[in-house]
């Protein structure tokens, strides 16, 4: 039987690697096309994939098991669940892997593209730019096709001419910026308020005026301090928590 791909990582020793290796897989599976197989491969092949004990690995599945992501069967092997549910918090766990994971799994439209000048409050991130590319996405539930966040990246331009905006449907900004176009991402700065919905937002979330939803904005730089993207986002307030982990 065909076994689940995953993507691979470069693991950063300074975070545990259970948690690395976790958010990784997640961001696979809920990134993952309808036609992909649901069986996931042995926990030893898995450790060997990501450079990691089978006890590192072991830890990292029941994590996802906890979840609900996934289901274990003695002698049958690791399934991904069909119908788990895609609408998750708003988790930031210290790695880009996290804020990938943060950002798979719902079903996106890609809105509008195009060249814009640079945002008033975006100024101070791209001083050297008079314009940035924007790309506006709404996300949805699978099943109930439920708005659930609206997310507007601004891009440099020379980046951008490198996307294909086809790439945006199924995968976050950070994946196609990191993967895709190779950029040499250092860091992310990761900014969560509480806010009410304004006109535009409370149409496309489909709530009511005012509603509480979470503004995030997410600032990628490159390893010379560039930054690459800013990501403003806001998420429905019924749907979504905020959840920061600090480890001793």
């Amino acid at each position: 039987m065909t076994s689940f791909a995953p993507d691979s990582i470069v693991l950063n020793r300074k975070l545990p690697l259970w948690y690395q290796v976790s958010q990784s897989l997640r961001a696979s599976i809920l990134g993952r096309s309808p036609q992909d197989p649901l069986r996931l491969p042995t926990e030893e092949r898995l450790a060997q994939h990501y450079g990691v004990s089978v006890l590192t690995m072991r830890q990292a599945l029941k994590e996802l098991e906890d979840e609900g992501l996934i289901s274990r069967h003695r002698r049958r092997g690791t399934f991904i669940e069909p119908g788990v549910r895609r609408g998750a918090p708003v988790r930031l766990l210290g790695s880009v892997d996290a804020i990938v994971a943060q950002q798979s799994g719902m079903t996106a439209e890609l809105l509008e593209h195009g060249r814009v000048p640079v945002p008033a409050g975006l100024a101070e991130y791209f001083p050297d730019l008079a314009e940035v590319t924007a790309y506006h996405r709404l996300r949805s539930d699978e099943k109930t096709g439920e708005p659930t966040n609206h997310a507007v990246n601004h891009v440099r331009p020379d980046l951008a001419a490198l996307i294909d905006p086809d790439d945006l449907v199924r995968w976050p900004m950070t994946k196609v910026l990191r993967d895709v176009v190779r950029a040499d991402i250092s860091r992310i700065t990761d900014t969560v308020e509480a806010r009410l919905a304004d006109p535009e937002t409370a149409r496309l979330l489909e709530v009511p005026l005012l509603s509480p939803i979470l503004h995030y904005t997410g600032v990628t730089y490159d390893t010379e301090g560039r930054v690459l993207d800013v990501a403003v986002i806001h998420y429905r307030g019924d749907r979504f928590s905020f959840t920061v982990t600090l480890d001793a």
